[in-house]
């Protein structure tokens, strides 16, 4: 979700390398998070090959804000350069 949010979409295999996952455990997740409505999957052809774009959906965007600002309120924020 963090990668995402970052980002306006990613291509499957980018996601796969950034996260470090197994191809079958982000698929798990891609699905789940897909089912609750977070996740946009596209697929597409470039260049005559099959590419799958993932991208947050504004609900998914919602929940991740949520999320993070949840975080920072039960760890805190740090200023002044991290001190």
């Amino acid at each position: 979700m963090a990668l995402l949010y970052v980002l306006d979409k990613a291509e499957y295999l980018f996601v796969l390398n950034q996260t470090g996952m197994t191809s079958g455990n982000l698929t798990a997740h891609v699905a789940k998070l897909e089912n609750a409505g977070y996740l946009a999957i596209r697929k597409k052809f470039v260049r005559k090959r099959p590419k799958t774009f993932l991208s947050l959906t504004a609900r998914g965007r919602n929940a991740f804000e949520a999320y993070r600002s949840e975080m920072q309120g039960l760890f805190g924020t740090r200023s002044e350069g991290g001190k």
